[in-house]
């Protein structure tokens, strides 16, 4: 029984795109078919281009970071971080129209077009360093872990706005994503253990194992210590949930 192979450049590519969510212009070099056919293609209406350089079928579903796939396949030595991270994380409020992407400090910043990039730059050891990994439309895509990017909230906190670091500590102690040893690792390695020391005492201090700690409680004593109006302390509350710290 043979099987049927492709006739066309065309139906080759359109096979291959069927087999993956993205597809590259460069992909089309294992084919021995002209990027021009890509063109053509998507002038007949058989494919869509989604960004420079990659293309999917109509119709498919979208995936939620799609962008962070596309991202990820054009600078490969990035890794989502900061507001981007907190979005993947679902941690707090933040909807960025630029990818935010640590990048090696001797790499050129890539011109993609769109989406916009906001690139943070770090050294080797800290860009290697909670990095966790997420499958978007079929691609690996690199992406910092919660407590890692809430350490980093605090670092580039003149950037973003302490404001937003406060909110993503709330967000990700109350939904559990992380544990103290995890923040306090990581605070460490970022060299803002200080910085972040009031705020995750505030978390712990006086408590034990099995202790109840609540999270409105324990942000209102380290918003106060910043400065924060009643009025601010009381809207970053959360429900009254009760966590358990369990060292």
């Amino acid at each position: 029984m043979s099987t049927s192979q492709p006739s066309s450049p065309q139906q080759a590519v359109l096979a291959l795109a069927s087999q993956r969510p993205l597809l590259r212009a460069s992909d089309l070099a294992a084919l021995n078919v002209p990027t021009v056919t890509l063109t053509r293609l998507v002038a007949a209406g058989k494919l869509q281009r989604v960004a420079r350089g990659l293309y999917s079928l109509p119709g498919q579903p979208m995936h939620e970071h799609r962008s962070l796939a596309g991202v990820t396949l054009r600078v490969p030595r990035g890794v989502v971080c900061l507001l981007s991270a907190l979005r993947v994380h679902g941690m707090g409020t933040q909807a960025p129209f630029e990818v935010w992407l640590a990048m090696p400090h001797h790499i050129p910043v890539p011109r993609l077009g769109q989406p916009a990039l906001r690139v943070v730059r770090m050294s080797d050891g800290t860009r290697s360093e909670g990095v966790e990994h997420i499958a978007i439309d079929g691609v690996d895509v690199p992406v910092f872990s919660a407590a890692k990017t809430v350490a980093d909230c605090f670092k580039y906190r003149h950037k973003i706005g302490l404001d937003v670091a406060l909110e993503a500590l709330r967000d990700g102690w109350a939904r559990r994503l992380f544990t103290m040893a995890e923040l306090w690792h990581h605070a460490t390695l970022t060299r803002v253990a200080q910085v972040m020391r009031p705020y995750l005492e505030s978390l712990t201090a006086a408590t034990a194992p099995g202790t109840h700690v609540r999270m409105g409680d324990a942000l209102a004593a380290l918003g106060r210590d910043i400065g924060l109006t009643n009025e601010d302390v009381e809207s970053m509350k959360p429900a009254p949930n009760p966590i358990t710290w369990s060292g």
